[in-house]
């Protein structure tokens, strides 16, 4: 295994309140551990993770808005959702978002997961609301609900959501944003699942035996369907194919964590994203692994702490990284798919 060493500067330096890390010139983080040499043809030997933001709580949930040049992530536990740009830094994009109801309610009571629905609408999930909602990107006001049930059970706190190319759009359902998680007396649903919302309304669950669905990314040609499972006994990503009708069958297991050491405690298979060749790139044990389109482990990019999530950013040559505290950004000789 050959290890590329990224300058590491002490994250100390950083003042604890959001956006100090700001600036043309950026500290950089962290190390990549190349497990094969085909990752030199997805991340150029000494490439550096660069920390752009910094001072938050728990970041989740990236996504990058192309015609905006920015990047939005949210801020669970303040229930913030912010902005970033390359001209302009860091400013607050919605606040006290994701839970309406009287607070202290749960540990990440904000929103999480995002992406656009392709109408000019930002979907969220919303953990404190336990629903995904639908607010016109350019406005501060008008949100909806777009769905909080099914067959008129609450769901548990819908986490991430994707959109596949016939409008519908898919969504996961763990636990995690409720106040006692899985041992929550607010339940009402048997299981944590992956919901499909069909362009006219229709619902149905796709995956009710992942028992802590996570991340969702489709595979560049849309055939392939991944889910990771956010559970340290079962740390595992699995694929589905994906019907003409976007029904998910045939389950199979296309990545297993497990055998790999953790870095941290709290590590555990969280988001996803694809690239144009079919590489996965899947946050969990050791930071953000990348992974071939045949489950082989490329590499690792450990920024240091906890990575949540990442998102395509900029030309498509940029991965934008949630380290916990932190967001990093990775220049990267692979393109990402938009919104995957």
């Amino acid at each position: 295994m050959r290890t590329g060493i990224l300058l590491l500067f002490g994250l100390g330096l950083l003042a604890a309140h959001p956006g100090l890390a700001q600036g043309p010139r950026h500290l950089t983080t962290g190390r990549i551990a190349r497990q094969s040499p085909a990752l030199d043809q997805v991340v150029a030997p000494g490439a550096q993770l660069e920390i752009i933001a910094s001072g938050f709580t728990h970041i989740e949930g990236p996504l990058w808005v192309p015609d905006s040049s920015m990047l939005l992530f949210s801020d669970t536990p303040s229930r913030t959702v912010y902005r970033w740009k390359a001209q302009g830094g860091l400013s607050k994009f919605l606040q006290y978002n994701g839970y309406t109801g009287r607070l202290p309610y749960s540990k990440e009571p904000g929103s999480n997961g995002m992406t656009l629905d392709g109408r000019g609408n930002l979907l969220l999930c919303e953990h404190g609301d336990r629903r995904v909602a639908s607010l016109p990107l350019g406005q501060q006001s008008g949100k909806r609900t777009l769905t909080d049930n099914f067959q008129g059970k609450r769901y548990n706190s819908p986490n991430d959501v994707v959109l596949a190319p016939d409008g519908a759009i898919y969504f996961s359902d763990p636990p995690f944003g409720l106040p006692k998680q899985a041992q929550d007396p607010l339940r009402e649903l048997p299981y944590t699942g992956v919901f499909r919302r069909a362009a006219d309304g229709q619902l149905t669950a796709e995956v009710t035996d992942v028992p802590y669905a996570n991340g969702l990314a489709f595979s560049p040609d849309n055939r392939t369907f991944y889910v990771s499972n956010a559970d340290s006994t079962r740390p595992i990503i699995m694929a589905y194919e994906v019907g003409k009708n976007g029904k998910l069958s045939k389950p199979r297991p296309f990545f297993d964590m497990s055998k790999l050491p953790r870095a941290r405690f709290k590590e555990v298979p969280d988001g996803l994203k694809v690239d144009q060749a079919g590489n996965v790139y899947a946050t969990g044990f050791g930071g953000l692994l990348i992974i071939s389109p045949q489950g082989q482990l490329l590499g690792t990019v450990d920024p240091g702490e906890v990575v949540a999530n990442c998102a395509w950013g900029d030309d498509g040559h940029a991965l934008y990284l949630m380290a916990t505290t932190f967001v990093c950004r990775l220049p990267t000789l692979a393109r990402g798919v938009p919104g995957r």
